[in-house]
């Protein structure tokens, strides 16, 4: 075999014309020949390479259709293979398959789980290059052995949780490459198609490689899902049958994964994921979960496991953090009582009249909590027997979520059916949890798209828009994303966003209001007001409790709700928060910014309007959980504020004095103009130590380089106030080095600046165009993030916003003399 092998080799090779998929053929047979030998069934798929992030070259099968392994082939004329070992391709190759061999058709290297465990070099291919013969076997037995530890390889059966998650993250993170390439290559994909619709339908500004992370996690999950619906047989063609059909989102998506015609590079790898799952007993990891963690979510804890694998900062991006159990505990514990004695819900959460809905709702987390314990109190108040019916007539037709993100909503949909059938309900083929895709904050529905595979999207909308707009909804809850540089920008949540800025309008930077959080509450506040009466439990940034540009927010608030508690969390590391007594504080989340729970009652019989109720917990973050599952509305002590305008701060406050502090001059009467000083968003491009560290970017800004190219050097994006292409066609046309001028970026540390329109975020050039020439300027701030004041400086030149502190909260503000 290996001497008939060797003869194909050779012959191949003096022809002349060869490529590396030339000798594909010779080594596919041999292969062939190899499995008779050995008596066994081996199928060998060979896949011409086309693409960087492709998969290996051959795929072998053995006869149950189980994946043996993978063999990556180098042209015989690649001599060295420890120099392609270092290479990215061979690299992520190594992370992803546990069973590879690399080849140059002499020489074979096998590795098991990243690990080089054996090689061996069958014949010289000096000998066929230079003296044109075919080359004579060597090490015939060795080379069998090899062969025999490939072909003899299986995936473990036996995972737990952890080691599934970071097999499944490693093929997930390959299979995202593989449709970003895709994606870039092949513009007639039916993948085209599905991108389409989520950029125009779902997330303004999705870019392919975002689309392909959140697509290449909703294929796994899909699986995943499927895979746990499955008890027999499962592989990829199979996972569509076992999505249930009132979820057609998914099954549009695995129409095409599972029946479509798949580009065959994303057919190997979602194989692969697909075997993993079939040969993992994924009842016995989850049943673990739920017996050995009573009270844990296993579907969530698995997701997190997985995303902490798979691409930690994806958890930073997307503001995918899990909602820890105490504080989902506190908040639907709380509302259960609010409904009870605000709302004359005897049942609480169990009351039929009830409506519920999350409106982002991750991985139903909240609305999982609320209907466990609607569950309980049925069944406490009434016993076992009805208890099926009830959940099929009250939570599934009165219980709402909402979901921007894939993979969150197809974990949603698994883990509620987890959920239910514990509750003792099994959901049927004509059921589903009233879980959606669809963005909270726009309230244009979609018209039925006829893109690929997306049929299903405006369906989808159709339904969630009927809950925003008619269905009154009496409890709406859970943990908003946090996000200051919203995408969210439809025509009704501006509009709404009006009522929270309007006393406000005169501020330069009105920005902080933009946050995803605020816009949640307006949507939740907006759909309560509508309703007449409702509760809001939310935990959010904290920062709309002092921020002074919330002032409308707050007095918004104060005008529509009877009751409101605050309960502040605190935890920002962000301003290096500590406990009063000087210990330390952490959050409860794994974020900078500080964090508190709200409850916002509008309840008819409710006297008065605007009372509000405080309260802090301070200290470790295990002390604030366990304070969290002891407590809920009715045991914790709270404060009473009176909030007062012009601020109506929700937060205890000393006021005492006040008539003092009034009878100073506003340093604002003092000057005639002021701003806050300059945010460029792109420090390291624009500001520099020296000018001539300036002119070097700046040449590379201007050359004739592609605009990808000079992205990638200058480390540049484009963002709604800068655009490259057009910054970059203008400033060819300029005379950019006179803008080159002194900065005061930070105290003690003067830099320069490329000070163009074009370059920087918010030049604040109305204010700044007083220092284009002598001047003197006042530093202060305005609000503080410590109780210490030592916030003022001076300047004879355009100062950063960071001037005078690098504080989040404490903004620079420039008041020129002249």
């Amino acid at each position: 075999m290996l001497k008939q092998y060797l003869k194909e080799i050779h012959d191949i090779s003096i022809r002349g014309d060869a490529t590396e998929e030339s000798y594909y053929s010779a080594l596919e047979k041999l292969l062939e020949d190899l499995s008779d030998y050995l008596g066994k069934k081996f199928h060998i798929t060979t896949l011409p390479k086309k693409t960087e992030a492709g998969n290996p070259d051959f795929r072998i099968w053995d006869g149950r259709q189980h994946i043996v392994g993978y063999i990556e082939a180098k042209a015989p004329t690649v001599e060295n293979l420890t120099q392609i070992e270092q290479s990215e391709q061979l690299k992520r190759y190594l992370q992803t398959f546990p069973n590879l061999i690399l080849t140059n058709f002499y020489e074979f290297r096998l590795y098991r789980n990243g690990s080089l465990i054996d090689k061996v070099q069958v014949a010289r291919p000096v000998i066929s290059h230079k003296l044109k013969t075919v080359p004579p076997v060597e090490k015939e037995p060795e080379f069998f052995n090899l062969i025999d530890k490939f072909f003899a390889f299986s995936l473990p059966k036996v995972y737990d949780a952890k080691s599934l998650a970071v097999e499944l993250a490693k093929r997930t993170r390959f299979l995202k490459d593989v449709i970003k390439e895709e994606l870039d290559k092949n513009i007639s994909s039916p993948l085209q198609g599905f991108y389409e619709a989520f950029r125009q339908y779902l997330i303004g500004g999705l870019t392919k490689e975002d689309f392909a992370d959140l697509y290449s996690q909703t294929i796994t999950y899909g699986l995943f899902a499927a895979r746990t619906r499955s008890k027999e047989d499962f592989n990829r063609k199979l996972a569509y049958d076992r999505i249930p059909q009132t979820i057609g989102i998914l099954r549009d998506v695995f129409r095409f994964i599972s029946l479509g015609d798949l580009p065959k590079q994303m057919e190997w790898i979602v194989d692969d994921i697909s075997e993993v799952l079939a040969l993992t007993d994924v009842f016995k990891i989850l049943d673990e979960y739920f017996r050995q963690h009573k009270g844990k979510d296993p579907i969530v804890h698995f997701y997190e496991t997985f995303l902490s694998e798979y691409d930690p900062k994806t958890r930073e991006k997307r503001g995918v953090y899990y909602t820890p159990e105490p504080v989902v505990s506190y908040i639907v514990r709380s509302l259960n009582w609010i409904l009870k004695e605000h709302f004359k819900k005897q049942e609480g959460f169990a009351n039929t009249s009830v409506t519920v809905l999350d409106p982002a709702a991750g991985t139903l987390t909240f609305l999982a909590e609320a209907a466990k314990l609607a569950v309980d109190e049925f069944v406490s108040r009434y016993g076992e027997g009805a208890k099926e019916n009830f959940i099929k007539e009250h939570i599934l037709k009165n219980f709402y979520a909402f979901e921007l993100m894939m993979a969150p909503y197809a974990i949603g949909h698994l883990k509620i059916s987890f959920l239910l059938e514990e509750l003792g309900y099994k959901l049927c083929e004509d059921d589903r949890f009233n879980l959606y895709l669809t963005n909270t904050l726009e309230m244009e529905e979609l018209t039925k798209t006829y893109l690929p595979g997306m049929a299903s999207l405006s369906e989808e909308s159709h339904r969630a828009g009927e809950i925003k707009k008619e269905k009154p909804i009496l409890v709406i809850l859970g943990n908003p994303p946090y996000s200051v540089s919203s995408a969210n920008k439809s025509a009704f949540i501006e509009k709404e966003m009006d009522i929270y800025k309007n006393d406000v309008r005169d501020e330069r930077n009105i920005q902080p209001l933009s946050d995803d959080y605020i816009k949640f509450i307006r949507f939740a506040h907006w759909k309560i007001d509508k309703a007449g009466s409702g509760v809001i439990g939310m935990i959010t940034n904290n920062s709309y409790l002092s921020g002074l540009i919330h002032r409308g927010m707050r007095k918004s608030l104060l005008k529509s709700f009877n009751e409101i508690y605050i309960l502040n969390l605190h935890g920002s590391s962000r301003i290096g928060e500590k406990s009063p007594d000087g210990s330390k504080d952490e959050n409860v989340f794994d974020i900078q910014q500080g964090v508190a729970i709200a409850l916002f009652i509008k309840a008819k019989g409710l006297n008065g309007i605007g009372k509000v109720f405080y309260q802090d917990v301070y200290g470790l973050r295990e002390n604030k959980q366990d304070y969290l599952s002891r407590h809920y509305i009715k045991s914790t002590k709270w404060i009473r504020l009176k909030p007062t305008e012009p601020y109506y701060f929700f937060i205890k406050k000393d006021f005492s004095g006040q008539a003092k502090y009034e009878r100073f001059w506003s340093i604002q009467d003092i000057f005639m103009q002021s701003s806050s000083g300059v945010k460029t968003h792109r420090d390291h491009f624009v500001v520099g130590f020296t000018v001539d560290e300036i002119i070097g970017r700046m040449r590379t800004f201007v050359s004739d380089l592609p605009d990808d190219l000079v992205k990638q050097a200058l480390e540049l994006e484009d963002t709604q106030g800068f655009n490259l292409k057009r910054a970059r066609e203008k400033l060819k046309k300029e005379n950019w080095k006179d803008s080159i001028i002194p900065y005061s970026y930070r105290p003690f540390d003067s830099r320069f600046i490329c000070y163009m329109p074009e370059l920087v975020e918010r030049d604040r050039l109305e204010v700044m165009q007083n220092f284009l020439r002598e001047n003197l300027g006042l530093c202060t701030t305005r609000q503080l993030s410590t109780s210490i004041f030592s916030h003022a400086f001076i300047t004879t030149k355009i100062p950063d916003i960071c001037f005078v502190s690098i504080k989040t909260r404490e903004t620079g503000y420039l008041f020129p003399l002249y």
